[in-house]
Order: C-alpha cells, then structure tokens, then sequence
C-alpha cells in the first residue's frame, strides 16, 4: 500500500534523480555530496549543495493571513541555511558563500516585507555561524515575482563550501563495528532561543494535510490543491500539552543547525569519523546512500518526538513509512570508530545537545542494508 506521504504527492524516494549520475563529476560517489576537485587548486574539492525550506512557507503564510504579523516568515531564513550547511558538512566541507533564491507571488504577500523579514533571517543565522568558527559569506541572490506560476511563496538557497581531499569524509571508510552516534532534533540547545520540536524539513505536507483544519483550504484554496485537501483538525495556534507548544509552532520549528557541533567533531576526532548522514528527505533510511555493503542496525534510537506521535496518530501514516518520511528524532548521524563514540558525545553535550549510540554498523553482502528495532516494530529497508 502507499503512503500517506505518497497519497499527498510527495515521493520520499525521489526517483528519477539517477537519471542525473551520468553528469554528475563527482569523485567520491559513496559520499552523502558531490565533491568535485577545484581546477585552481587541485588538493581541494569544491562542494555546491541547493535545497530549500520545502513546504514550509505555506504553514507561514497560514500564520500570516491569520494573524498579519510577518514574522512568522523569519524562520525559514534558518531552514534553508541548515537544509544546505548540514549537507556539505557531512563531507567535511566548511561554507565558503551562499546565496538565496525567493520567488513570490506578489497579489498574495507583500514583497518588501517578506524580504526584510527573511533579511533580517540570514544575518541572525549567519551571524551565529560565524561565532562558532563557520563563517559564510553572503553573496546576494534572486528575487523572482511570479504570479502566474506560484500560488504563494518558495524559498531556497544554495552553498558553496570547499575541503582538502585529504580530509573528505567519503564513506569508503565505513566499517563493520563502527558504531552510530545519533544527535537529537528536537530539545534546545545552548545556542538556541527556544524549544525546537524536531520536524525540520521534511514531511511537512503530511503534516500540514493532517494537522491543519480542513477550513484553512476554504478560506485560503492557494495552500493546496483541489487533489491534496487538508483533513486535520487542529487551529494554527492551538496549543497542545503533548507538544509543549502550539500545533504550528511544531510544524514551523526551524531545521536545527548541527554545523557548529560537527565541525568541532570534525576538528577534533576526523579522522576516527568514516561517515556523516544528515536525516532529512528519506529520514531515517537517509544512511543507505552512503558507504558500501554496510548493514546499519539502529536498534536504540531516541524516543520519537511528540510532534510525530501526532502525524501518526492523524494521518494514520504505517510506523515503517513514518521512519522513511521523516528524521523520527535524530537528525543527523556520525558514524565513528567505536573508542571515540564517547568522545563525539561529550562534544554535543557541552552544546547542550543530546546525543548518545543509536546503532551500529554490520557486513552487508551486495547492498547497503539498514534494520531499524524500535517499540513500533522492527523495518528493514534497502
């Protein structure tokens, strides 16, 4: 049977990319990124990554024409810095410049004002960075108005990032007994204002049809299609004791940055580091892109939190789709030499961001295999 997920449009396994491999110049293909080598520095690699807030903007611009306040769109200056950084460091690439590209139509938001918002965003976010030894340049962008072509908003970016091919991390070092050190999405961490629920960017179209009442869509027809109506039940500023928060506030909790936690890592313990994942479209089976004939066992994974609980029960979604749809509570992986796990753990925990061994890593023969045992049940995906 197909997802929920699946039912909304959305493929979580993105076929059809493979269609691209044939391009690609790409040194490393069991890497989580592309690394091509600099022309003008050849010990260098150069890593480009693009990715977007998703479907986030859309639960913003619920919260805009409920309340007027622009704001709510702030947070997706976050989303799209962390969906791009949180990829190319899985490499070993520290950020070189990024650039953003927001296309609007403008009958529906008023342009200058989402622009100063989301602004204002990037130099928070790229301030942060900066304090922790990730300094980004911000290189401009595009601003698209296209009124015929977009219902509400998009919102993307791209990074550049650049790593000595000495110290790329390419997943060819993935071994039998190294072991999985998960880090939490959810929670706060020390260089964060609030509490964060977990979701990032992936799932959200799920999360929106089963959460967000279906009276939304009636006021508001440019957030859905006709094809994917919202059947949920719950107002954007509903709070929830389960969620600590209200149900948009969940939905909108921008995509944690894990960047300053391990790039120290990195620093640190690199080369004891054979694999990094970033869990975000494919959740948790994200690991299987990486290395080769490697069987990950993650039996020992974080409670899931409250906010998936919640599209579960709603949506109805199978606990096996649910580990595939989205990051379950981890989101972001290092896979590490098993006299060090200690040590990555102590190095999250002093950022006040929880982390601890998940799984480990077991011979595959043919195939990247992944089992995940939890008290939903027990998935192998491959």
């Amino acid at each position: 049977m197909p997802s929920k997920y699946a039912e909304a449009g959305v493929d979580v396994r993105k076929r059809g990319i493979e269609t691209f491999k044939e391009t690609l110049d790409d040194l490393y293909p069991q890497a989580f990124c592309v690394v091509t080598r600099d022309p003008d520095m050849p010990e260098y690699g150069i890593v480009t990554h693009t990715d977007s807030a998703g479907s986030k903007p859309i639960q913003a611009y619920i919260h805009w024409r409920e309340t007027g306040e622009i704001r709510w769109f702030k947070g997706l200056a976050q989303d799209v810095i962390a969906m791009n950084l949180d990829d190319i460091i899985c490499v070993g690439a520290k950020p070189v410049n990024f650039v953003d590209y927001i296309a609007v139509n403008p009958f529906k938001i008023p342009k200058g004002e989402l622009l100063k918002t989301i602004n204002e965003g990037f130099k928070e976010c790229l301030s942060l960075l900066e304090e922790y030894g990730l300094k980004t340049a911000f290189s401009g962008g595009e601003t698209a108005d296209m009124p015929d072509q977009l219902r509400t908003l998009d919102i993307s970016g791209t990074i550049n990032g650049r790593v000595k091919l000495s110290k790329v991390i390419t997943g060819d070092g993935i071994k039998p007994g190294d072991l999985i050190v998960g880090l939490r999405s959810g929670g706060k961490t020390r260089y964060e204002d609030c509490e964060n629920s977990g979701i990032m960017c992936n799932g959200l179209t799920l999360a929106r049809l089963c959460l967000m009442d279906e009276g939304y869509q009636r006021v508001y027809p440019e957030v859905s299609t006709e094809e994917r109506g919202y059947y949920g039940r719950f107002k954007f500023d509903q709070y929830l004791d389960e969620l600590g928060m209200t149900v948009g506030e969940a939905i909108l909790s921008p995509t944690r940055l894990f960047a300053p936690v391990v790039w120290e890592m990195l620093t640190t313990y690199g080369p004891h580091i054979s694999g990094l994942v970033h869990n975000t479209a494919g959740g948790q089976t994200k690991c299987l892109r990486i290395g080769r004939n490697i069987h990950y066992v993650k039996d020992d994974l974080f409670e899931a939190d409250p906010i998936f609980h919640l599209i579960q029960r709603e949506s109805g979604e199978s606990w096996r789709d649910m580990f595939e749809n989205y990051n379950m509570g981890v989101g972001f992986e290092v896979i590490v030499d098993r006299e060090y796990a200690e040590e990555l753990i102590a190095i999250s925990e002093r950022y006040g961001l929880e982390a601890k061994v998940i799984g480990r890593c077991e011979r595959s023969d043919g195939e990247n295999k992944l089992t995940i045992i939890s008290p939903y049940g027990k998935f192998r995906y491959s």
